[in-house]
């Protein structure tokens, strides 16, 4: 019988009866006297607050413990807070002679709590492997950097974190043993791999894994825009500080406003400042032309493009940014145009590689022309453009939307739509949508897990090796989406309890506070 059993028996005899003597006591627990006056003491230096009568009910104990599970596994191991803050938080909570708070014994209920963890997230990761429910992964590979250097491989589509290992370097052949070994132990393989062009990252790719090697479309656009916009920005924004002392005239001194907009210099300033306001949309709009090339849909007819069509109209935006930059005598950056023109024949080979994984899903089912039609020119479309629509956020999303509209009403006008039952229409859905995200045009997703590592580490100095496994099991098993799914869940197609639950009961006694020699002494 461990002390909280002992204690609570004492505190429901004291409930039925406040006078009862230590024999009493003793008597109605079947505990030692001695036991019973050292619990009986202890009981009274821990009612230091009105509401520490909770915790010595059973209820009152249970919740206590979650409190301190629930407080520790996010905010420390997700969120990298420090334990001398969460004891600072306990002791102001009151909870001091309730629970041990120092550092040490935080850490202590941290080691149980990561050692559980990793063990559940382990079984739950055979049982996914032994279903051979994972998907061939999309994958998007880079490198952190941190005391030690990281390898980061994540699939995209899922956000289920592949690999994340520490490495002393990032050459192909370190990438190629950690990669084998675990697509071995996935029983998987992987379809497409992103990444920022990295030598070895794209013989991995092509050589190693013998894959589509994808360049990043936002590394790409990134370029262009760092070597042109700042540029363009500047002489803007000149141009409306040439112009401002004008406009304060005009402001102030209404009767002059057409002798000061007659003046030669003030049409130069306000003929300047109009020209590039121009330039800057004339700029913008191959940008905005790039992004909505690159999709599996044409934006205007809803029809699928050939890799050669969507290459022919990329290097044509990219060639109308370099006639502006000669056209405006905006320093040229060759290198950075003639870096982004190599990629464009990769990134555009997606759109028939992903073309391709529909036609390889639809093949069991050789279906009719007319399927095939509905399923390529209605129900892909819709789903695709509703999903761009959901995800978009800048002024590209009206004409998602228009494309979005009138795929949608194609949708609902075909005919194969109308004699469908509801539950069919809902499993193709379903196959839709899933195919429709593993179209995927950047590696961002492993940008975005590498500054979050990076955030992370910076927050918990002296960090422990085997936090960085925790940092994964918790991305993949207990980081949820709107719809409640996380990212093993997806990855393997099943569902998982929910791992604070599963984890909790394991933390069965929490640490004692500490009564130092000199409290005691002072409380006599």
């Amino acid at each position: 019988m461990g002390l909280w059993d002992k204690s609570l028996r004492i505190f429901k005899c004291l409930c039925e009866n406040t006078t009862q003597s230590v024999r009493q006591l003793a008597q109605q627990t079947g505990l030692a006297k001695s036991s019973v006056h050292r619990l009986q003491r202890a009981m009274e230096r821990r009612n230091n607050q009105p509401e520490s009568w909770v915790w010595e009910t059973a209820e009152g104990r249970h919740w206590l413990r979650r409190l301190v599970v629930a407080t520790l596994s996010p905010f420390v191991l997700k969120r990298g807070v420090g334990v001398e803050t969460i004891r600072e938080f306990f002791v102001r909570l009151g909870l001091k002679t309730q629970v041990g708070c120092s550092p040490a014994a935080l850490r202590g209920v941290l080691q149980t709590l990561e050692t559980t963890m990793m063990e559940t997230a382990a079984a739950w990761e055979q049982g996914g492997m032994a279903a051979g429910e994972a998907r061939a992964i999309i994958g998007a590979v880079d490198a952190t950097f941190f005391a030690q250097m990281m390898l980061v491989c994540q699939d995209v589509p899922t956000g289920d974190i592949v690999l994340e290992a520490v490495a002393d370097n990032r050459t192909l052949a370190t990438w190629q043993a950690l990669v084998d070994k675990r697509l071995a132990a996935l029983g998987t393989r992987v379809l497409s791999l992103g990444s920022d062009r990295a030598k070895a990252l794209m013989q991995l790719a092509e050589k190693g894994l013998e894959c589509l090697s994808m360049p990043d479309c936002f590394h790409g656009v990134h370029e262009m825009v760092k070597s042109y916009a700042l540029t363009v920005g500047q002489r803007l924004r000149q141009a409306h500080k040439d112009r401002a002392p004008a406009e304060a005239v005009l402001t102030s001194r209404p009767a002059l406003a057409q002798g000061v907009e007659a003046t030669p210099g003030g049409e130069v300033r306000r003929a300047e400042g109009q020209r590039w306001e121009e330039a800057q949309r004339t700029y913008r709009q191959p940008l905005e032309t790039l992004s909505l090339t690159f999709h599996p849909f044409d934006l205007s007819t809803a029809l699928p493009p050939t890799s050669a069509q969507v290459d022919s109209r990329l290097h044509a935006a990219v060639e109308a940014i370099a006639a502006f930059a000669r056209r405006h005598h905006v320093p040229a950056h060759q290198d950075a145009m003639h870096k982004v023109r190599k990629q464009l024949p990769a990134l555009a080979a997606l759109v028939d590689f992903w073309w391709q994984g529909v036609g390889q899903d639809l093949e069991p089912f050789v279906l009719s022309p007319q399927w095939r039609q509905w399923v390529s020119e209605c129900l892909l479309p819709m789903v695709y453009w509703d999903r761009q629509v959901a995800r978009t956020r800048c002024r590209r999303k009206a004409k998602m939307q228009v494309a979005w509209q009138e795929a949608r009403a194609a949708f609902d006008r075909h005919a194969i739509t109308q004699r469908l039952a509801p539950q069919v229409l809902a499993d193709w859905h379903a196959w839709a949508t899933d195919r429709v995200n593993t179209f995927q045009r950047a590696s961002s997703a492993v940008e975005g897990r590498n500054g979050s590592l990076s955030h992370m580490h910076q927050n918990q100095r002296g960090l422990p090796k085997h936090r960085y496994k925790v940092w994964t099991m918790l991305h993949n098993f207990d980081c949820r989406a709107a719809d409640g799914t996380t990212p093993a869940s997806r990855f393997f197609r099943q569902s998982f309890p929910d791992l604070f639950e599963t984890v909790f009961p394991h933390v069965d006694a929490l640490p004692r506070a500490r009564q130092r020699k000199r409290a005691v002494v002072l409380s006599h």
